[in-house]
C-alpha cells in the first residue's frame, strides 16, 4: 500500500500575507530623552520629527528595501499618524522621484517638520494608511 502525502500547512502560503513590521527611525524625542528621561513628557515632543541620525537610519533602510527585491512585494504601508512614523515610512517605502509630466501626489511634502529632505513622491509606491490605532500610547 502506497503512503500518503500529508501536508501539514494549515493554510495555502499563495493565500497567506507576510506582515513587516518597522518601527520607527530615530526621533528627537529619543535624542532628548538619553539626556533626560523625563524629556518625554513635553508637549513639544509629543509628535517628534526624526533626528539627521533618525534619517540616515531611514536612508540605509530604503536602500536595503529596494536592492534585496522587497519593495516589489510591499502590498500594503500601514503606519502610525505620528510624524516621525510617517517620515520614516514615506522615507523607506515611497516612490520613485518625481518625473517630468507624471501627475503623482507626493507622500511627503518638501521639508515636512522642518527636516530639509525634498518632497517624497507616491509615484510606483505601495498605497498608505495612517491609522490611529497603531501609534504608541502615553
Amino acid at each position: 500500500m502506497e503512503a500518503s502525502v500529508i501536508q501539514n500547512d494549515l493554510y495555502p502560503s499563495h493565500r497567506c500575507k507576510t506582515l513587516h513590521l518597522v518601527r520607527h527611525a530615530q526621533g528627537t524625542h529619543n535624542v532628548a530623552s538619553e539626556k533626560n528621561h523625563d524629556a518625554l513628557l513635553s508637549y513639544d515632543l509629543f509628535d517628534a520629527q526624526l533626528s539627521s541620525l533618525g534619517w540616515e537610519q531611514v536612508d540605509n533602510l530604503r536602500e536595503h528595501v529596494q536592492t534585496s527585491g522587497l519593495s516589489n512585494r510591499i502590498e500594503l504601508v500601514i503606519v502610525s499618524p505620528l510624524l516621525r512614523s510617517l517620515q520614516t515610512a514615506a522615507g523607506v517605502f515611497g516612490g520613485e522621484a518625481r518625473k517630468e509630466n507624471v501627475q503623482a501626489p507626493p507622500l511627503m511634502v518638501a521639508n515636512t517638520g522642518n527636516s530639509d529632505r525634498s518632497e517624497i513622491s507616491s509615484l510606483n509606491s505601495p498605497p498608505f494608511l495612517a491609522i490611529e490605532l497603531c501609534r504608541e500610547r502615553l
